[in-house]
């Protein structure tokens, strides 16, 4: 039987959902927004004096390329800010990947941001945070201390999951409670997530992707005062539609940001596509 929410016309969308939908004409559009959000998030609170503390992602990528452009021209102080990266690949022996590898989110982030930043804006290197295999409690001590956590934001993966926390395996008893309260930890990626990470980042080697990682928890993520989702790829429509519409379950974990009271998806028009074929739609 089809679910319901995969038979709801793309124009409709998002209506009734607790996690609002902003739709992008294009993935180009989308990068834009979230990094002007970002921006003026930066922005407002230097204006009132405070520190911004925001968990990040290494993708996608396309938002830092503008989030530079913006800082740059316009002068904007990032010597307040605290950037926590959502997670990194790690080694069969759960160390980090070195920062000269081409799949490294720590080298990747100074190649496409802080290398890029002004030197008189940028980040202090001590405020560019990275979980840390060896304490991962560390995460949530850090932006306990700091008080708040004005943002999460990062990309939706193929299995509905925002950083690493994957859905629990076919078997696995888990409530939604527990895997909300789940914190920064090493896992391995699940197979799915394995290969669309292969297939975008080295030609389909399903070998090249690391198979462990660490991630920021969902946890951490519902500490955010608000929770930016992007959505810019044809094959995120299926998992876009069962987060918005579909029941709440850690089965689909960022359908979970239904509870949140700050959720948006940015979404490229691509990804409101039904996953049903056409003519099922039109003969409902």
């Amino acid at each position: 039987m089809i679910p319901e929410y995969n038979l709801i016309p793309p124009s409709e969308l998002g209506k009734g959902s607790n996690i609002k939908l902003d739709v992008c004409e294009c993935e180009q559009d989308l990068y834009w927004k979230m990094a002007i959000e970002v921006f003026e998030t930066i922005k407002e609170n230097n204006e009132k004096g405070e520190d911004t503390v925001m968990i990040v992602p290494y993708g996608p990528l396309g938002p830092y390329s503008r989030l530079v452009w913006l800082v740059n021209k316009y002068r904007l102080s990032l010597k307040r800010c605290h950037f926590i990266n959502m997670d990194e690949y790690l080694t069969d022996d759960l160390k980090y990947l070195d920062k000269s590898d081409p799949l490294s989110f720590r080298g990747g982030m100074d190649r496409i941001f802080y290398n890029l930043i002004d030197d008189e804006l940028n980040i202090p290197e001590e405020q560019r945070i990275f979980p840390d295999p060896e304490k991962p409690e560390f995460i949530e001590e850090y932006i306990r201390k700091q008080g708040k956590l004005d943002m999460a934001w990062g990309g939706v993966g193929i299995t509905a999951h925002f950083a690493f926390n994957e859905p629990p395996e076919p078997g696995e008893t888990m409530s939604n409670e527990e895997f909300a309260n789940l914190p920064t930890r090493v896992l391995k990626i699940a197979r799915e997530t394995l290969t669309i990470n292969a297939f975008m980042n080295c030609a389909a080697d399903l070998d090249g992707i690391p198979q462990n990682c660490i991630t920021v928890g969902m946890r951490e993520a519902f500490m955010a005062k608000k929770v930016r989702m992007c959505m810019p790829r044809d094959w995120n429509a299926a998992a876009l539609r069962k987060i918005l519409h579909g029941p709440v379950t850690c089965k689909i974990p960022c359908s979970l940001f239904q509870n949140h009271p700050d959720a948006k998806i940015y979404a490229a028009s691509v990804a409101l596509a039904s996953p049903v074929p056409e003519i099922r739609v039109y003969n409902k």
